[in-house]
């Protein structure tokens, strides 16, 4: 996601907890046996009810039917996962809509709501390390969520249609989910709108078919993605499907009311991903893109495959954006509190783009930031840690982030620091990782002791001192 800067107006987007009405539920005998209720937070402090405890989800199969009158949905969302604990009963998290029906391995279970939290009783226990389904059929007119300070996410209506961004939690508005960074899945989209409209989601198309008054559009990824990343677009698009000079396939969209040049994008989409591919490793996804629509919310986003551009994009936006589908993306993070694990490399990879090609270099934009007064309050924000509120921080979390990684080119060389770097991506290629770990890796690399230095740039509320080159740390 991209911050607050000069050149484009941003917000981060943080949601708490809504409270819908209870629905009501079938009733269901409860398993017994040893079995226990999955908890209904995945633990992580800066959303405590996120994501769920007692299963992995693998899938999810999405089918949704829309109608723009009301922004109205009728969808049935299929779950595959794995149950990780002896289950009696487990949640998903989903804000808003009318649940009509819930069937566990097919069989009808008993659910109720809780605020944010599905909660589903199936017939008869889970067993850990069994794989379950879960199909939920659902409809209603699903709602932008509104952050007072930090702007605006989930559902959001377009001029011609709707488009779904979700970080951090939006997704729950728009389908039931495991809503935590930490539990990624495979997905597949099957969408039908009306004629004339189209759809853009994740991953690759799947074939399109047309019925009546009404299209169906199918997607699918065949690689893991956190549930906040998924990415659902309906409207009027001109679209490009092709391939980077590198040979990654390349699909991009465009309102055709947009301003801009969609060729543009999507010639600067193949120049960008071939470039960052040559530093950070191979393209780890099956295709590339991006999408320009009229969303109102000041804010590009990583959407997985490619990254949603509202109003347009510079090449600035597109490196960020797509430095995102290595770190953010493919390299997720295990807790919110590591954003800078995707912000700070995101940043990181604008100041490489600028000094390999004839801009400032890196080193002339870290000191530009490091002049930043050291009674600036800024300072007392940890990167590592930033808290709730200062999740999307642009100077802490984005800019910081980025000086900490300067800060660790600085102490190994360039030789060392890019094999970092693309080691860090390979190593976690589609999964998920934390703060320590990057520590670790970067000292395993260097050979160096590597624990103050990071410390200091990202522990320390305050100003950290000036790397050293080729010190040894502390």
């Amino acid at each position: 996601m991209t911050a607050p800067r000069a050149r484009r107006a941003a917000a981060a987007l943080l949601l708490g907890p809504l409270l819908v009405p209870a629905a009501a539920h079938a009733a269901a005998r409860p398993a017994g046996g040893g079995f226990a209720p999955g908890a209904a937070g995945i633990g992580d402090p800066y959303f405590p009810r996120a994501g769920n405890g007692g299963y992995d989800a693998r899938h999810y199969d999405i089918e949704l039917a829309y109608t723009p009158r009301g922004q109205h949905i009728r969808a049935t969302s299929t779950m595959t996962a794995t149950a990780t604990a002896d289950l009696s009963r487990f949640d998903l998290d989903l804000v808003g809509n009318t649940v009509a029906s819930v069937k566990v391995n097919g069989a009808p279970a008993a659910f109720r709501r809780d605020g944010q939290e599905l909660v589903i009783t199936p017939r008869t226990g889970l067993r850990k390390g069994g794989t379950f389904t879960v199909a939920v059929a659902y409809s209603g007119s699903p709602k932008r969520l509104q952050d007072p300070n930090l702007g605006s996410t989930g559902w959001l209506p377009t001029g011609d249609g709707a488009a779904a961004l979700s970080q951090p939690q939006g997704s729950t508005t728009w389908f039931p989910l495991n809503d935590h960074p930490s539990d990624k899945a495979t997905f597949a989209y099957t969408v039908t709108v009306p004629e004339g409209l189209t759809v853009i989601a994740n991953g690759e198309p799947a074939g399109t078919s047309r019925r009546g008054a009404t299209s169906t559009f199918r997607w699918a990824s065949a690689r893991p993605m956190a549930g906040y990343l998924a990415l659902l677009a309906i409207g009027r698009f001109d679209v490009l499907d092709g391939r980077t000079p590198g040979g990654v396939r390349s699909i991009s969209a465009q309102d055709p009311k947009a301003s801009g040049d969609l060729a543009g994008l999507q010639r600067t989409t193949g120049e960008v991903t071939d470039w960052e591919a040559g530093l950070f490793g191979p393209y780890p996804f099956d295709s590339t893109g991006g999408v320009v629509d009229d969303e109102k919310v000041g804010y590009a986003l990583e959407t997985q495959n490619r990254p949603a551009y509202p109003g347009g994009a510079d090449t600035l936006l597109i490196v960020h954006e797509l430095a995102h589908q290595w770190f953010g993306n493919s390299v997720g993070i295990r807790r919110w509190a590591d954003i800078w694990l995707n912000e700070g490399f995101a940043t990181y990879a604008e100041w490489l783009w600028t000094e390999r090609h004839g801009g400032p270099s890196a080193a002339a934009r870290f000191a530009e930031t490091y002049a930043r007064p050291a009674d600036d309050p800024r300072w007392r924000i940890r990167p590592a840690a930033p808290g709730r509120d200062h999740l999307f921080d642009e100077f802490a979390v984005y800019q910081r982030g980025a000086m900490a990684l300067q800060a660790l080119r600085t102490r190994v060389g360039d030789p060392s620091f890019f094999a970092t770097l693309r080691g860090w991506a390979r190593r976690h290629r589609h999964g998920v990782a934390t703060t320590a770990g990057f520590v670790a890796y970067a000292e395993q690399v260097s050979g160096r002791r590597l624990g103050g230095l990071f410390d200091d740039w990202l522990q320390r509320p305050a100003k950290p001192p000036l790397p050293a080159p080729g010190d040894q740390g502390r």
